[in-house]
């Protein structure tokens, strides 16, 4: 895969796919009205990061630190997602995070403050499907392959440079 893409364009593939998938989620949140979890936006974060490493990959391509580091990143991505997934499909419990305990209100007032804030929703709760997929689960496979193709283009490049 190193001959067939160089590193360069490889990178603003990555970055490519980062921002659009940041892009999505916004969408889905801010114009469909759909109320991410907390790990939802936990996951926003290895995206928002590649963003940055992309940059810094395309202007020295050449040191292979940057590719590691996406590697990481795709890597911990694809565990984080793998753990909404678990939540969703309840293998694992949720976390303290995603859900409100107990709601100790004495006034009608805090009542409406609470309910105007921003209350998390369940993380084992999927509101928004892509092809009878849930976004954790989408993600988990994106945040997968990216992962693979990394491994490859550092595999193809350690190769080229013996």
């Amino acid at each position: 895969m190193g001959n067939i893409i160089e590193i360069k364009r490889f990178y603003k593939i990555i970055l490519t796919i980062s921002i659009l998938s940041i892009l999505i989620a916004l969408y889905i949140e801010f114009f469909l009205g759909y109320k991410p979890c907390k790990l939802c936006i936990y996951q926003r974060i290895p995206y928002v990061l590649a963003i940055f490493i992309t940059f810094i990959g395309i202007s020295y391509s050449k040191n292979l630190v940057w590719l590691y580091t996406l590697l990481i990143i795709f890597f911990s991505s694809f565990l984080l997602s793998g753990y909404h997934f678990g939540i969703e499909k309840e293998i694992f419990n949720e976390f303290s995070g995603c859900t409100v305990n107990s709601i100790n209100v004495t006034d009608k007032d805090e009542l409406l403050e609470l309910l105007n804030s921003k209350v998390s929703t369940s993380c084992k709760k999927v509101d928004f499907t892509i092809f009878g997929m849930s976004l954790a689960s989408i993600n988990l496979l994106l945040s997968l392959i990216i992962f693979i193709l990394i491994f490859i283009v550092i595999k193809n490049e350690k190769n080229k440079q013996k």
